[in-house]
């Protein structure tokens, strides 16, 4: 391959587009709010983020370079298909199940970060814990990306796929740095754009091109591969439920969703754009799967690309730019490559300032400097957003697969995060021994299954497991669900047991020495009033919360009441007017 100086040009005019975008959206964040709530303007927007930017901005958090990419790759594999292409699907229903159940209660509330409920209800040092697994998901989250990013524009202007994954991170690291969420938000919008137009612009010459046969015809019939509708294997079946139930219950619990939820001006808009961005997912897979079809429905040896596949080339990955680029006109493939080469940081900038956000407030402020000043905090998340740019570009240039990537990023947030956000908004009675116990046996359960794409043996062989090529044994059981599950109702059983044992005096009271039950407050557990600000949020929306100053044994269980949203007895009232 030749290098493209008019692929370049098209690379340079969409990231200077981008880039002055962003610094625009920096510029209009130093101009809203006072100086006193910087940092807040930074992860939640001042909370005006309105219906159009908001459902352009919480879509193409998801649809991104792994997202069109990924879901092009799933289709055009033989063997897979487009049965195995779950993403769209999954993650549409994320959203939706996000809309209805989770973010009313989470922005009525008022909080700042998805862990804010967390270290309200579980402290500090549990806060820490999940913060763990939330910056693992989102940095796996951001390398896919650059990942995907970065195969791209080796393909667009042929220079080396690292080089090119480096630049495309310093870019996304610059405009979330200097503008935070505002600039993510309205750079989201022109990516969204982008992606949307290169692509249905480059969908009708790929289809048209002589080497193509008609894509529905080898939707169902092998010509030079496999049907790209793919099918399901009946031994694959549970492999397959416990890869959907993945992406469609661990798409929720993610800091880049939630920092759309909170950033909305209500409750009510927050459902709103929930829903907005699950169509939005829905109609941007289209043509990526198109595209898909159409690399599985090409010979391959009759364009320039020339003999072997790309599946046998191992660029099966990349196979979204390699359309684009051998089966389109050149002025097509510029514009189209062009456009998407710098769309898809549309997630990757979400991650990245998600992790930022969650440490600068939930572990530096919140837990070591809770007299940290605003500017202070700032800055601790400009040097993160840094850190963890550098560290999302790191483990991108590991990437063998970009859907890969994809289910580990959600696997641990599915199998740690997720059973414990159910029960922090819906489970009266949890405590912090409760969520210790299940962070750990969800853990344990997720490790010893094994996880070939980091050819870890199993140390539990499951019901139906087999070994692959390698020797690493796959595991057909859908033992990430039941790992989750596992989580999940360990957390309750721990939970009320420990409850039972302090409040009925089997325990004494100094054995709980996580302040967790007995009525003691302490300053592990945070207050309503260090999490959220009453300007922040429209005050007939704040949901009450009982105070836990009383020093009675039977109604001093930290987790009493904290998380009901919909009540309206007279005690409350009268805890309220107390």
């Amino acid at each position: 391959m030749a290098f493209h100086a008019e692929g370049l040009v098209a690379i340079v005019v969409f990231y200077l587009a981008i880039l002055a975008v962003g610094i625009w959206a920096a510029w209009k964040t130093k101009n809203t709010g006072s100086e006193g709530d910087r940092s807040e303007a930074i992860i939640v927007g001042g909370r005006d983020i309105g219906l159009l930017v908001g459902g352009f901005t919480m879509t193409a958090t998801w649809v991104g370079g792994g997202y069109i990419n990924g879901t092009a790759e799933a289709v055009y594999v033989p063997g897979y298909g487009l049965a195995w292409a779950q993403a769209p699907i999954g993650y549409s229903l994320s959203l939706v199940l996000g809309g209805l159940f989770f973010a009313k209660p989470m922005r009525s509330k008022g909080y700042v970060t998805m862990l804010d409920p967390f270290q309200q209800l579980y402290g500090k040092r549990m806060g820490g814990l999940l913060f763990i697994p939330a910056l693992m998901g989102e940095m796996f989250w951001a390398a896919a990306i650059f990942s995907a990013l970065g195969a791209t524009i080796s393909v667009i202007i042929d220079i080396n796929m690292n080089i090119s994954v480096i630049i495309s991170a310093l870019i996304a690291t610059l405009y979330t740095l200097v503008g935070g969420l505002y600039s993510v938000a309205y750079t989201d919008v022109v990516q969204l754009f982008c992606i949307f137009l290169g692509l249905w612009i480059s969908v009708p010459f790929a289809m048209s091109h002589p080497a193509v046969t008609d894509i529905g015809f080898t939707a169902v019939r092998q010509v030079h591969q496999a049907p790209w509708l793919g099918s399901i294997n009946s031994l694959d079946i549970y492999t397959w439920l416990d890869n959907f139930l993945l992406l469609t219950l661990g798409g929720i619990p993610w800091q880049a969703y939630f920092q759309r939820v909170l950033s909305s001006s209500s409750a009510t808009y927050a459902q709103v754009l929930s829903f907005l961005a699950a169509f939005g997912c829905l109609v941007m897979a289209l043509p990526a799967v198109l595209i898909g079809a159409v690399g599985a429905s090409t010979a391959w040896n009759e364009t320039d690309y020339g003999f072997p596949d790309p599946m046998t080339k191992k660029e099966a990955d990349m196979i979204l730019p390699i359309v684009l680029q051998y089966l389109c006109p050149v002025y097509i493939s510029f514009f189209g490559l062009g456009a998407v080469s710098a769309a898809v940081m549309s997630s990757a900038d979400s991650s990245i300032l998600s992790a930022s956000s969650m440490f600068a407030r939930n572990i530096y402020q919140l837990s070591f400097r809770q007299n940290a000043s605003d500017r202070e905090i700032v800055w601790v998340m400009r040097i993160t957003v840094f850190l963890f740019g550098a560290s999302a570009t790191a483990m991108a240039l590991l990437a063998s697969s970009v859907y890969g990537l994809w289910y580990l990023s959600s696997d641990l947030v599915y199998i740690i995060i997720f059973p414990q956000l159910l029960c922090v908004l819906f489970i009266k009675g949890t405590n912090t021994y409760g969520a210790i116990a299940g962070y750990l046996f969800g853990l344990v359960l997720r490790i010893t299954g094994g996880e070939p794409y980091l050819y870890l043996q199993p140390l539990i062989y499951y019901p139906g497991c087999y070994p692959d090529e390698n020797n690493i044994y796959i595991q057909r059981f859908p033992f990430k669900t039941l790992a989750m599950l596992t989580s999940f109702f360990t957390n309750i059983i721990v939970s009320y047991l420990a409850k039972y044992l302090f409040e009925s005096g089997t325990l004494p009271p100094k054995l709980d020495f996580l302040d967790a039950v007995v009525a003691r407050y302490s300053r592990e557990h945070m207050d309503k009033a260090t999490l959220v600000k009453s300007d922040n949020i429209v005050l007939n929306e704040l949901a009450p919360v009982n105070p836990r100053d009383s020093l009675t044994l039977s109604s001093t269980f930290t987790n009493k009441e904290a998380f009901n949203y919909v009540d309206s007895s007279p005690e409350l009232s009268n805890t309220e007017d107390d």
